[in-house]
């Protein structure tokens, strides 16, 4: 396919400045030279291309709209373009970043210490370190607050038990910001890779998300330092805000994988052709599927960059995010299916990227809140009733 030229059938790219589509096209470049060469080995082998992650620190896209700490200081719209652009090319290279930045770097920088920021978020940001995020327990997914995890304060040190798993950069992680609970209630904590006590290993056969890393982390009588605790965040409030942050880059990262499974069905039923050697494409049930697409992409665009604006705003709240990623997945979901269905038997081969975003798409919509737990969350913002609890 020819290098992606982007999809903008309304016009939105009025509605951004000069600014903002210099990242954009700073990350469409890096996408095309860097990640399409590579990405479809990677997928088939289940790996993540590591050797990319030091190039993403210096390009910037790594903590991209914190501020500070050698961070770029990026709006929230210019991120949610970059996160856009990543997934167009996989969803385990945007979960990579979004995990670095919006569940590791931003709870450090929010409700860390000095000390912490400065020994870390220059690290993370330049792709020196890496970091992972351990909420999820076996046990305990959409109900976070049921974690067994627990950490007991034992003279200058902290001694935490219990196990995270489904985490994203486990096994490589030079740090874990692990939440436990505590006698004064949950905590966010710095686990150093190397700590005794701490162990990672790494989940396999994924049928999803293979281009990236995913790993279990058991803590067993885990001696860390007083100080390891991040003082600002106290109670499940904190961990939810990151995941908050996260949440927002998916909503705008499935554009990209939406936009890629679009534009390849576009021109693979322009040049396809069947009954009277015509293009499939000058078919009615084809262009059908089309006008649907793109008029979903179209409207996936325009809530993803007025949520932008808001949150550069200060206006956007959670259950704003809840149905941005909500909505979002779905009509990425959603194209992806319809794409594969336009290239037959053609769609299953990973010749093509439809199949692997597909596949992935399937697990986006599960982390971060699943379809049913946004759901809710919208569901009690318009009735005030909250019906998960």
């Amino acid at each position: 396919m020819a290098n992606f030229r982007g999809v903008d059938y309304l016009h939105i790219d009025s509605q951004f400045s000069e600014e903002e589509k210099m990242v954009r096209q700073t990350a469409r470049q890096f996408v095309e030279e860097r990640v399409m060469p590579v990405i479809r080995d990677c997928w088939r082998e289940g790996q993540f291309p590591t050797s990319l992650i030091r190039e993403m620190g210096k390009l910037g896209f790594l903590g991209a709209n914190l501020q500070g700490y050698g961070c770029a200081g990026m709006s929230n719209v210019e991120y949610g373009l970059l996160m856009q652009e990543l997934e167009r090319g996989d969803s385990g290279i945007r979960s990579f970043v979004s995990v670095q930045g919006a569940l590791v770097m931003y709870p450090i920088l929010t409700y860390g210490s000095e000390e912490q920021k400065q020994r870390w978020l220059p690290r993370l940001q330049s792709g020196e370190a890496v970091g992972c995020f351990g909420l999820t327990e076996p046990g305990f997914g959409s109900n976070p607050s049921g974690m067994l995890t627990r950490a007991r304060l034992d003279g200058d040190h902290w001694i935490l038990d219990g196990e995270k798993t489904w985490i994203t950069n486990g096994s490589i992680a030079d740090v874990a910001v692990v939440w436990a609970r505590t006698e004064e209630g949950i905590r966010g904590f710095l686990v150093e890779r190397g700590t005794p006590g701490f162990s990672t290993s790494e989940l396999h056969g994924k049928l999803s998300m293979r281009a990236s890393i995913t790993s279990s982390l058991s803590f067993s009588g885990c001696k860390i330092p007083k100080s390891a605790i991040l003082p600002g965040a106290t109670g499940l409030k904190a961990a939810l805000s990151c995941l908050t942050q996260a949440r927002f880059g998916i909503g705008w990262g499935v554009i990209g994988a939406a936009m890629d499974c679009y534009e390849t069905a576009r021109q693979y039923t322009i040049l396809r052709k069947q009954f009277d050697d015509k293009p499939i494409a000058s078919h009615q049930l084809v262009q059908d599927k089309l006008a649907y697409m793109i008029t979903e992409i179209t409207k996936a665009q325009l809530l993803a960059l007025h949520c932008g604006r808001l949150k550069d705003e200060g206006k956007l709240e959670p259950a704003h995010v809840s149905m941005l990623k909500r909505n979002n997945v779905a009509m990425a979901l959603d194209c992806a299916r319809l794409s594969r269905d336009l290239l037959g038997a053609n769609g299953i081969m990973d010749e093509y990227p439809i199949m692997r975003h597909l596949c992935n798409l399937e697990t986006v919509k599960t982390y971060e809140g699943t379809d049913h737990i946004h759901a809710l969350v919208i569901g009690e913002r318009v009735t005030g009733i909250p019906a998960y609890r």
